[in-house]
């Protein structure tokens, strides 16, 4: 993995090679990082708020610059820039501490700056808002550019810990996906993101809740296909997901984008400091997004985040795709959601090399090399079940006559 920081900082270097995976550009993440080679050290804690500092100042320049291209009537190169400022501004705020003051603006700032973008140069995306019980759950929904009429597959897509749907949609995997004539449903789910910066709506273990309310939503919309509605999670997303297709059984297919087959038994690892961790101040961030504010009763709730007993209930295909060298989930945990998914139509795992690229966690040293392959996956599965229905459906026909 690229490191752009030394003394080991694995935290800030995973934040940086981020970046540069979700439309960042080198030079300005360079222009942004080198004010702080004198204070980022082993301890990723540290200097947490001068990061957002450098970040902002940087991003304060190219805004500025992508109005001045705007009001030239500019509007691709303009909002090329806007999302390029949202992604660094999304990796500053990720990098701050629960509770720091410049929080909460900077997201409402990274959640505008995108919504102009997308009304410069993304007209296949939008916001959208998912009925969940008595509130929403924020989303960006982005659909295929052009279709044949007939109704279209749909990919959900949730966060992990400590990701938004910000970084989902600046990963562009819903461009790949609409590439593939396939819409994507990004999701803020409880614990990540808008839902909880904004509504207050903390994780919980039976994440099917979640899923139930995401197909309802997709099947009221009459040019999705109802039969071919999947879900992806990356990171955290690695349990949320196939719990999720364990027990929604509208689900057609499943994808761990990073397996997370015990993610309780990785908390138990990280006390012992095993094992490395995605963001500073990381005990203050999980219990945040799990609602508590003690660690052992932290610790105790995470001893239920598991997949043994569950994954056996997934009956449609499934895909885990994983980094040899995933420095904050082992590849044994990969082995195991595959091992369990004994009644999976059609299950695969995927361990990414060094050699190849997209080794670490969640493929982020090479986003761009792991998003497209599990894109052809999502794309070759849904292709198989449409023949699968279509073939079924003339069976059908014909018996009847």
């Amino acid at each position: 993995m690229f490191e752009y920081f030394k003394d080991h900082n694995y935290v800030w270097n995973f934040a940086v090679v981020g970046t540069l995976n979700s439309m960042g550009r080198i030079d300005e993440v360079d222009r942004a990082c080198r004010p702080l080679l004198g204070i980022a050290s082993g301890d990723e804690d540290t200097g947490t708020e001068d990061f957002l500092r450098t970040w902002t100042d940087m991003v304060d320049r190219l805004v500025a610059s992508a109005q001045d291209d705007e009001r030239k009537g500019h509007n691709r190169t303009a909002g090329q820039a806007y999302a390029r400022a949202a992604s660094y501004l999304i990796t500053a705020e990720r990098m701050q501490k629960a509770g720091t003051p410049e929080r909460a603006g900077t997201y409402q700032r990274c959640m505008d700056l995108l919504e102009r973008s997308f009304e410069l140069n993304d007209p296949l995306t939008r916001r959208v808002e998912i009925p969940f019980r008595d509130t929403t759950l924020p989303a960006y929904y982005t659909r295929p550019a052009n279709t044949d009429g007939r109704p279209m597959p749909a990919m959900i897509m949730w966060n992990g810990l400590d990701s938004t749907k910000e970084h989902q949609y600046l990963s562009e995997h819903g461009a790949e996906l609409a590439a593939r004539g396939i819409a994507t449903l990004m999701v803020d789910t409880p614990g990540s993101g808008e839902a909880l910066r904004k509504q207050g709506l903390t994780s919980q273990v039976n994440t099917e809740e979640w899923a139930a309310a995401c197909v309802d939503f997709l099947e009221n919309d009459p040019t999705i296909d109802p039969g071919r509605i999947g879900i992806v999670g990356w990171s955290l997303g690695g349990y949320y997901a196939p719990r999720a297709a364990a027990f929604e059984k509208r689900l057609a297919l499943c994808v761990a984008w990073g397996a997370n087959h015990n993610w309780g038994k990785v908390q138990r690892r990280r006390v012992e400091r095993e094992g490395e961790r995605p963001v500073p101040h990381y005990w203050d961030h999980v219990m945040w997004v799990w609602g508590e504010t003690d660690l052992d009763t932290f610790l105790d709730k995470a001893d239920d985040v598991h997949l043994d007993g569950v994954v056996e209930h997934i009956t449609v295909p499934f895909l885990i795709a994983h980094g040899a060298n995933d420095r904050q989930i082992p590849v044994e945990m990969a082995q195991r959601s595959y091992d369990q998914a004994v009644n999976s139509p059609k299950r695969e795992l995927r361990i990414f090399t060094p050699e190849e690229g997209g080794a670490e966690h969640i493929g982020l040293d090479d986003l761009g090399h792991v998003g497209s392959f599990v894109a052809d996956w999502v794309a070759d599965t849904f292709a198989e079940l449409g023949a699968y229905v279509s073939c079924s459906s003339e069976v059908t026909a014909g018996a009847a006559r």
